[in-house]
């Protein structure tokens, strides 16, 4: 069973960074996507970026695009979102996700069948 354990949400103002960390254990990390996806109160979870098997392919959402960067290091079992200029409106919960179904940077969320129990990142205006 995979286990994925996220790190480094927090608070910070706008135009700020983050870096979140996603540590995978249970499963042969650098065969599978793995991706970020966030969910705002009172809102649906959304998809955020994605990152193929070995890192040579990255997919964002448009609302992240130029302002987040997804990276993998296959040696250390860990994924990562850096996260510039956020915005207010970047406030969410932010998930770690897995997928054993596709080794491309896939954005749609039923591929992904492992998750982690999420990181909270507030920004404030």
């Amino acid at each position: 069973q995979v286990q994925l354990i996220e790190s480094g949400g927090g608070l910070v103002q706008a135009g700020g960074s983050l870096r979140l960390s996603c540590a995978a254990s249970g499963r042969i990390f650098s065969n599978y996507a793995m991706a970020w996806f966030r969910q705002a109160p009172g809102k649906e979870r959304e998809f955020a970026a994605a990152i193929s098997w070995s890192g040579g392919s990255t997919t964002y959402a448009d609302s992240v695009k130029g302002r987040f960067t997804i990276s993998r290091d296959n040696a250390k079992n860990t994924v990562y979102l850096q996260m510039n200029s956020l915005k207010p409106e970047d406030t969410a919960v932010y998930y770690c996700a897995s997928s054993q179904q596709v080794r491309r940077s896939v954005p749609t969320m039923s591929v992904y069948d492992a998750w982690g129990q999420g990181t909270q990142v507030t920004v404030s205006s």
